[in-house]
């Protein structure tokens, strides 16, 4: 997939998606299939709805977008919490943890700061 090179959300949300993949796969090998289910769903539709905000129609459409894509990311951030504290599954989150903060970081401060210039 191509990217701009200077798109640091949709490169750092599609390189999230990849490791949400990984960790769905390292929680159904040990035949936890359930809340891995959600945060398998939730951790890549956030770079989905990163894309569809690159392809809005217009800045309200844009930041609507971009906002599911925050909730998604806050959802997948709860998802994770919930891993690390009912040791469900021994899966490290901790840097998925940090990943998710900084992606929340960016679509927020994206997303304040387009709802300014409206």
């Amino acid at each position: 997939m191509s990217f701009k090179e200077d798109n640091l959300i949709q490169i750092k949300t599609f390189d999230f998606a990849l490791r949400i993949i990984k960790f769905y796969t390292q929680c159904k090998s040990q035949n936890e299939f359930i809340v891995s289910k959600q945060i398998l769903r939730c951790g890549t539709s956030i770079g989905a709805n990163v894309e569809e905000a690159i392809a809005a129609q217009s800045r309200k459409d844009f930041i609507s977008k971009l906002s599911i894509a925050n909730k998604e990311a806050r959802e997948t951030k709860y998802w994770l919490k919930l891993y690390q504290s009912s040791n469900l599954v021994q899966v490290e989150t901790e840097s998925y943890l940090k990943e998710i903060e900084s992606i929340i970081n960016i679509l927020t401060k994206i997303i304040k700061t387009s709802s300014e210039n409206l």
